[in-house]
């Protein structure tokens, strides 16, 4: 018996609140059916850190360091469809409101004169990654394939989403099952 082939999907996460995963296992009982129709490479289910070549690769947050960037710019690569999950991917979200500051006045505020600190300073440990002076959306940095909005996206539009992409059909969520909120 000659079984289909399982695609492969990635997910990844930047600088963001995870919330979009949360809304990922929020697809409850289809987390079930998911599995039996995709292997997962790196995923808050795996503990795989650099991912392989993947079918869909989902990813969330936005780019706010060195760090965000190399990783997705590997993920990019690895990935043949990326989909933008979420706010902070689409737009930077809630990460880009320091967009209208200054960085160095920001790190200067948190890590310089803060009570208690007596000997404050901004860290700068060569193992930290260099934040960048602006919160980028993902598309800023490499090609994206689809945009799911929501801050998150619902679970049921999610699945939606999955749904249409693995039976190779091109996804079409409508409102009102998308939610800005």
């Amino acid at each position: 018996m000659n079984e289909a082939r399982k695609l492969r999907l990635a997910t990844v996460s930047l600088g963001g609140c995870f919330g979009c995963h949360m809304s990922l296992m929020d697809i409850d009982e289809h987390l079930i059916e998911l599995a039996g129709k995709v292997e997962f490479d790196r995923s808050p289910l795996t503990d795989i850190k650099h991912c392989g070549p993947c079918d869909i690769g989902l990813i969330e947050g936005g780019v706010c360091n060195a760090e965000n960037v190399h990783v997705l710019r590997e993920f990019r690569t690895h990935c043949r469809t990326l989909v933008a999950l979420g706010a902070c991917a689409i737009n930077g979200g809630l990460p880009a409101q320091r967009n209208h500051l200054d960085l160095g006045q920001c790190m200067r505020a948190v890590y310089g004169s803060r009570p208690g600190m007596d000997a404050g300073g901004i860290p700068d440990d060569p193992e930290l990654p260099l934040p960048l002076d602006k919160v980028h959306p993902i598309h800023e940095v490499v090609r994206v394939d689809y945009f799911l909005p929501g801050c998150p996206p619902s679970g049921e539009v999610i699945w939606a989403f999955l749904s249409d992409l693995l039976a190779g059909r091109t996804p079409r969520i409508e409102h009102p099952a998308l939610r800005f909120d």
